[in-house]
């Protein structure tokens, strides 16, 4: 599993929302001031984020970007999958499915889905709230 800038990029988005959602609304350029990104960049992210309907948004003087929901029940996992084009750890496996030719005797495919199960499983199990106060590791 390769996470890609998109994937961390939105992940501090979420992340930058849930830490001021008492302040409402926030503006993509204060968001790309806080975070130290591109705005271009960032509107392709929150379009996607938008789309997958984890945050909303509203135009205006006062417009900007907010969560959907409370920052606990937003996982990892469903953020990077609404970003990322496939999280499996080889090409053949996309969104939970074999798709190769030479799958019925390739003996590494069980390993790989087997990988890519674990790995999604373990995604959804993390928070934003998690990220936030990290508590989830500080018994480890």
């Amino acid at each position: 599993m390769n996470v890609t800038s998109k994937g961390r990029y939105a992940l501090r988005v979420m992340l930058d929302l849930a830490q001021h959602t008492e302040d409402g609304y926030i503006s993509l350029k204060t968001i790309a001031d806080r975070q130290g990104y591109s705005m271009k960049y960032l509107e392709m992210i929150v379009g996607s984020l938008k789309k997958a309907a984890l945050v909303d948004s509203t135009r205006g003087k006062d417009g900007g970007y907010r969560l959907c929901r409370a920052p606990g029940e937003y996982t990892v996992g469903e953020i990077l999958r609404s970003i990322e084009d496939n999280l499996a750890p080889v090409a053949c496996i996309k969104s939970g499915s074999i798709d190769c030719e030479h799958a019925g005797e390739c003996m590494t495919v069980p390993m790989w889905k087997e990988l890519d199960d674990i790995t999604n499983s373990y995604l959804d199990t993390v928070s934003l709230t998690d990220l936030l106060t990290g508590e989830k590791w500080k018994s480890n």
